[in-house]
């Protein structure tokens, strides 16, 4: 057989070259299975309080509509959750980067988002480990199309260390097989990986997701994980919580563009409900479809069948979370994962006291050993 390589410097070389926007993205998952999940979900049983028929997360970016859509939410300036965490990473991250930056980490970014971050982190750790790879990883193809123009061009990071990798993370079978291929990629070179922008939160099962992420760390590995934070739980903070989210149109229109490519539902945003809730040492808020016209409403699904949504249905278009410290601590320990360094701020955007804020936490597998239960338990103290 022919060595590969000679033909992938070319290859390499010949994108590089070109002012084409050209990427290149390695597909994990069939996509019509994930049409058919979508589908399955859509067909939920009736609930009044968005526990039936869902939209899960990554569904909410799946497709070049709903990518448009959180393009255009996180520019605009009054989606302060997305502002506010963009200004605060760059503090946050210098503060941890010492333990990691001279490490010779590579960089594997769960949920590429804007790339914003991910330009940060690039452009401080590729000084010391010019040869690193930047895996991004997210379910939807055009946000990884999308998300990567900005640590490639921003950070100036070279094409030819750039592997988009289109795949469910939060799929335990899918984590295990990206594991196998990464440890071919970068033999025991550690490597860091990244879940920022409170995605954590997004999920249902947030202790499921963090437990199928941990079952792929080795001890030279990190996780830089990134969460919302309330110092309040009361119902109150709940539905301040769930305001942040109701103040910009740009956010409602995102989280319903989902149902509008790939549906026929005709989405009225005064439809659409922010709810709060106190949860298990939390904040929850669910963002839902409801069906308050007084009328069945009629649905059709990607495959031309019909639903059929009755007064007071609902369809949950996202889920989010704020975490209290005492909920981290216990989601880290319950997922075996130690805190080397922590950093807290609280929002300062509002004129009243504010119990909100943004966590950014450095976690190693237990059996790294680097951190004894004595600086863990410093850590969350603070």
């Amino acid at each position: 057989m022919a060595d590969p390589v000679p033909v992938i410097r070319k290859l390499e070389k010949a994108l590089a070259d070109d002012d084409f926007a050209w990427s290149l993205l390695l597909v994990g998952e069939d996509q019509a299975d994930k049409l058919a999940t979508l589908t399955a979900d859509l067909r939920g049983p009736f609930s009044a309080t968005g526990d039936g028929k869902r939209v899960t997360s990554g569904f909410s970016y799946w497709g070049i509509a709903p990518t448009i859509a959180w393009a255009n939410a996180t520019n605009d300036p009054f989606y302060l959750v997305m502002k506010v965490g963009t200004e605060s990473f760059l503090r946050h991250w210098r503060k941890l980067r010492p333990q990691v930056e001279r490490g010779g980490f590579h960089l594997v970014s769960l949920g590429i988002g804007t790339g914003i971050k991910d330009r940060t982190i690039l452009g401080d750790m590729r000084r010391n480990n010019p040869d690193m790879y930047y895996i991004p990883v997210d379910m939807s193809s055009e946000m990884l199309r999308m998300g990567t123009l900005e640590p490639v061009r921003g950070a100036r990071f070279p094409v030819s260390q750039v592997l988009p990798v289109q795949l469910d993370f939060s799929i335990d079978d899918n984590m295990d097989e990206l594991a196998q291929m990464l440890a071919r990629l970068v033999g025991d070179e550690p490597i860091l990986f990244t879940l920022t922008g409170n995605t954590l939160a997004n999920f249902e099962s947030d202790e499921e997701l963090l437990g199928t992420l941990t079952r792929v760390l080795r001890p030279q590995d990190r996780l830089l994980l990134e969460v919302a934070s309330t110092t309040r739980l009361d119902q109150e903070a709940a539905d301040a919580a769930a305001d942040e989210y109701h103040q910009t149109r740009a956010f409602a229109e995102f989280v319903t563009s989902a149902l509008r490519y790939n549906t026929d539902l005709k989405i009225n945003n005064d439809l659409v409900k922010f709810v709060g809730e106190v949860e298990d040492d939390g904040l929850l808020v669910k963002i839902l479809w409801q069906n308050d016209t007084g009328d069945e409403v009629r649905m059709e699904l990607p495959d031309h069948t019909e639903v059929t949504l009755p007064v007071g249905d609902t369809i949950r278009l996202y889920t989010t979370r704020k975490y209290s410290a005492d909920r981290l601590k216990r989601l880290t320990e319950a997922c075996k994962l130690t805190p080397v360094e922590a950093i807290q701020s609280q929002f300062r955007y509002t004129r009243r006291p504010n119990p909100f804020g943004l966590e950014l936490l450095l976690l190693a597998p237990e059996a790294a050993g680097e951190t004894g239960h004595s600086l863990a338990d410093d850590i969350w103290a603070r």
